[in-house]
């Protein structure tokens, strides 16, 4: 028998009860998982909504929804829907799922396109069925996962709900803060931490969740870190709970506002809110003051303010060290993308696991992956900023005329001109390019020949049979509240 690899996860908070239950879990054999986290150390634990991957790791891991609902306060997403990011007053949903129905030789957009050309084609997002059921407020389980979903929860549950399945699979956890961190003379690896009260720790495989502070990855490692804030210019968020009031929708809701965006996300029982904004732009104190006055139910507690840099570090991982979460690099949760990135580096990890040494080309992999995913994602933030009409504020303005990475810059000129979106290998949010694009006000010039094969009648066909099967599988579907409250009981 090959002796247990010794992995010791620094930091709590979602990131590391994520990496904590899934190692334990799927490598049980492989692995001795030692986690230390200072009950002093508040999380940042905002983010609240997620993406449809995590229905996912949670199968991975053979977590029960139900329970992981009750656990988390937890209510089903099918997607954002985003209001005065085109022009103020103008909102369309960024819904999770397909939107129509692709062929071998172009995607479904072509034949919309030339619908709308012909006066035949509905609007974008009602040949989508997540969009037409997030709009009538409807939600249920669909045979063959055919209503494709996400979750808003209550992060800081979510993460005492992980530790408890982690520490079932045998996972030690340690109360207590990090003082020091020794590394190997020679390789330079981190070996030991050693915390306030003298206790030393040493590990194989280090994990670092310790947040903003980055403190094995950057304090220790000193990777260096790439910032993109020339391109997303919010470095500040304020947020804050509520009572939630009104009709519990399937969705996220974004509003953009003068100098930034805020979000609103239903639980069920409060309203997550937040406002992102740019420093440059906003005073803290407008900021306080256009959130508080724009939220219906009670305050549950005082409003609490995080600053952040948008980028990344260097390196994801280095030496033994790998960096999860914030430690890793920060991009705004614009489109709920935190806790997917947290579980796609658990899982490139688990998929690249060292046997007795790290490999270089292992770390090379991992970190050519990530980097590829981050910048995928990065771009598709970046867009729903440069492409818009508003030009009511300096901060619209800017994002408007400012310069932007070559590779999103490729995609704009391509579906513009072409109204085709290609995507490298499997890649994150397919669909939502174009739902995002249309939304935006971007509309390309011209669609693939091959959508002129269908005479008119039968586009017309096409498109109404697209359509109708979606509006008789929603007029079928309960509303979301009677729904959740129906698999309560």
């Amino acid at each position: 028998m090959k002796s247990k690899q010794r992995v010791v996860i620094a930091g709590g908070g979602t990131a590391g009860w994520m990496a904590g239950a899934a190692l334990t879990r799927l490598l049980p054999q492989q692995v001795e998982v030692t986690l230390i986290e200072s009950s002093d150390i508040g999380t940042v634990g905002v983010g609240e909504a997620t993406i449809p991957t995590l229905a996912y790791f949670h199968k991975l891991l053979g977590i029960d929804e139900r329970q992981f609902m009750a656990a988390t306060q937890a209510t089903f997403k099918l997607g954002i829907q985003f209001e005065n990011w085109r022009q103020q007053q103008h909102k369309y949903l960024h819904a999770f799922g397909q939107t129509g129905q692709t062929s071998f030789a172009c995607d479904f957009q072509h034949f919309w396109l030339r619908g709308r050309e012909l006066g035949i084609a509905d609007e974008f997002g009602d040949y989508c069925l997540e969009s037409v059921a997030a709009r009538a407020g409807k939600f249920a389980h669909l045979p063959n996962n055919g209503l494709n979903y996400a979750y808003h929860l209550d992060a800081s549950r979510y993460a005492l709900f992980l530790r408890d399945i982690a520490e079932q699979a045998g996972l030690t956890r340690i109360d207590g803060t990090i003082s020091a961190i020794a590394t190997d003379p020679d390789n330079g690896f981190i070996d030991t931490i050693t915390l306030a009260d003298g206790q030393t720790i040493s590990g194989d495989l280090f994990i670092d969740c310790t947040g903003f502070r980055a403190l094995l990855i950057e304090q220790t490692l000193r990777v260096g870190f790439e910032d993109w804030s020339h391109w997303l210019l919010c470095d500040r968020a304020v947020a804050m709970q509520s009572q939630r009031e009104g009709e519990l929708a399937p969705f996220t809701r974004s509003i953009a506002h003068p100098a930034g965006w805020q979000w609103c996300i239903p639980l069920q029982e409060r309203m997550g809110n937040g406002l992102v904004y740019s420093s440059q732009y906003m005073s803290d104190n407008d900021a306080m003051a256009t959130l508080s006055g724009s939220i219906s139910g009670d305050a549950l507690h005082e409003p609490r303010f995080i600053r952040f840099t948008p980028g990344r570090r260097r390196k994801q991982w280095h030496k033994n060290c790998v960096a999860l979460g914030l430690a890793s690099g920060f991009l705004e949760p614009l489109e709920s993308t935190s806790i997917h990135l947290i579980q796609q580096g658990i899982i490139k990890l688990i998929r690249l696991f060292p046997q007795q040494q790290i490999l270089q080309s292992a770390v090379d992999e991992y970190n050519q992956q990530c980097a590829a995913e981050l910048e995928h994602i990065r771009d598709f933030l970046i867009l729903h900023y440069c492409v818009t009409e508003r030009r009511d504020s300096a901060f619209w303005r800017h994002c408007q005329s400012m310069p932007i990475p070559d590779s999103l810059q490729h995609r704009i000129d391509l579906f513009k001109q072409t109204g085709s979106i290609f995507h490298p290998g499997k890649a994150l949010f397919e669909d939502s390019w174009q739902q995002v694009m249309l939304g935006q006000g971007l509309t390309p010039e011209r669609y693939h020949p091959f959508a002129d094969t269908l005479q008119q009648a039968e586009l017309e066909n096409f498109l109404g049979h697209v359509s109708g099967t979606i509006q008789r599988t929603v007029s079928g579907l309960p509303l979301h509240a009677n729904y959740l409250t129906s698999r309560h009981h």
